[in-house]
């Protein structure tokens, strides 16, 4: 006997680096578990319309601007799931509305709750490192442990992409490179890559049907209108910079510690603190409402 198959549209909603969970009864299917919002496409519905739908019924508020997040079919002994998974940033003003029993939980707690298997992949997506390291020697991979990240800073080039190929697959998802340079790889490579890189320049270029459904970006961004039009446009995390003087940038005016602050609040997706960036600096720049830092030397 076939399985049945059901389709489900599940809404990620971010505020200030945290996301928004439920908990499911013990009568529906898969109970007693912690859930995102959603429910399931009715007919006639796309799985965006359900998406809204749900979270109007839901959570309390209704969102017009949705980004999609990836799509998972997971198969359980009684049912075939696709989950058709979408994200969006909830403002200040709305959080009155939300409804009960829905919470806000960070990233890290998110990872200690109790979701139904088909989650494993959303809540690995999610989780950002507090520290990346920013190098164009793809060496400095190796050297890295596994919940950390290397984003390598090089042109996109078919000989950049050729030595990508001397990597062994599993520790591409460790990498983080340029969409440009991400489109010269072949699919196998492209299956293992998770993470992709836009300069602020790609950020005004790209619409977000350029964007790669599935792939997590973080944006270059220097000012706070970087930071919005990343938001906007779907990415789901914004290295800002440059917070202090840096060696390599010698003739930029560093943000300081007060604008980066005041833009990082705004922003409902992680924000990293880059230029001029020690590892000791990493409390620092969270008490300034950073989610993590990044930088060449000093990571």
């Amino acid at each position: 006997m076939s399985k049945a198959n059901i389709h489900v549209a599940i809404a990620l909603l971010f505020h200030q680096n945290q996301v928004l969970v439920g908990w499911r009864e013990a009568k529906q299917h898969q109970g007693n578990k912690h859930e995102f919002p959603g429910g399931k496409v009715e007919e006639g519905e796309t799985p965006l319309q359900s998406c809204r739908r749900e979270i109007q019924e839901e959570v309390g508020i209704d969102i017009e601007l949705w980004h999609p997040f990836d799509f998972i079919r997971h198969e359980y002994e009684d049912v075939i799931v696709h989950l058709h998974l979408f994200h969006a940033s909830v403002a200040e003003a709305q959080l009155a509305q939300i409804q009960q029993p829905w919470k806000w939980y960070s990233r890290e707690q998110l990872q200690q709750l109790n979701f139904p298997k088909a989650n494993a992949v959303i809540l690995k997506k999610l989780l950002w490192p507090q520290m990346i390291k920013i190098s164009n020697d793809l060496a400095d991979l190796h050297q890295l442990d596994k919940a950390q990240m290397l984003y390598w800073r090089v042109d996109a080039n078919a000989e950049q992409a050729e030595k990508l190929a001397t990597l062994p697959l599993e520790k591409l998802s460790q990498l983080i490179i340029n969409h440009d340079l991400y489109l010269l790889l072949d699919e196998q490579q492209q299956q293992s890559i998770q993470t992709l890189h836009l300069k602020q320049a790609q950020l005004n270029q790209l619409s977000t049907s350029d964007l790669v459904i599935g792939k997590r970006y973080i944006v270059a961004c220097h000012d706070h209108a970087s930071t919005q039009r990343a938001e906007q446009l779907g990415c789901e995390a914004i290295f800002l910079s440059p917070v202090l003087p840096t060696a390599t940038h010698t003739e930029v005016e560093p943000l300081g510690w007060i604008a980066f602050e005041k833009i990082a609040k705004q922003i409902q997706i992680p924000v990293y603190a880059l230029g001029g960036m020690n590892k000791e600096d990493l409390s620092l720049a969270q008490s300034h409402h950073a989610y993590g830092i990044a930088g060449i030397r000093g990571i």
